[in-house]
């Protein structure tokens, strides 16, 4: 079996969109270059969608990971506070492995878990069924930022 990784970005109105993963690289290195006119002033929904393949057919949804990602009035995405994100999400999992068994700490650091839950959310049933479907190419959708858009 082999995978394909999809990035897909939903607009505050449910409408899905895939994006290039090197688009979507080159958008949070240079945001002012790279910007998403059809998604400003919107707090969109991004899912990252392993797909597994057989024979290069799309055949199971393996593995979804959801956040959000800020998009200010001129289109271009708040690069810095998904990165904080994604950090902050990555340290929330790994804490519990890293926590000194024999210390009973009665105060935790909650910064990095408000800083994660700052960037989740959860599909409706409708929305997971759609992406669903757009992943395994039973639905199509829109396709965003292949190139850079200039101000």
């Amino acid at each position: 079996m082999g995978y394909s990784y999809q990035r897909y970005l939903i607009a505050v109105d449910d409408t899905i969109y895939r994006m290039a993963n090197a688009a979507f690289d080159r958008m949070l290195k240079d945001p002012a270059t790279y910007r998403l006119p059809e998604l400003a002033g919107q707090r969109v929904r991004t899912a990252e969608v392993v797909v597994g393949l057989v024979d290069r057919e799309p055949v199971a949804v393996v593995r979804t990971s959801l956040a959000v990602l800020v998009v200010d009035d001129a289109g271009c995405v708040d690069a810095d506070g998904y990165r904080k994100q994604q950090y902050a999400r990555v340290e929330t999992a790994l804490a519990p492995a890293f926590a000194d068994p024999d210390r009973d700490e009665k105060v935790v650091d909650a910064a990095s878990q408000f800083i994660a839950q700052g960037g989740a959310w959860s599909p409706t049933v409708a929305l997971a069924r759609a992406l669903g479907d757009t992943a395994l190419g039973r639905q199509r959708c829109l396709r965003l930022g292949n190139r850079a858009s200039k101000a």
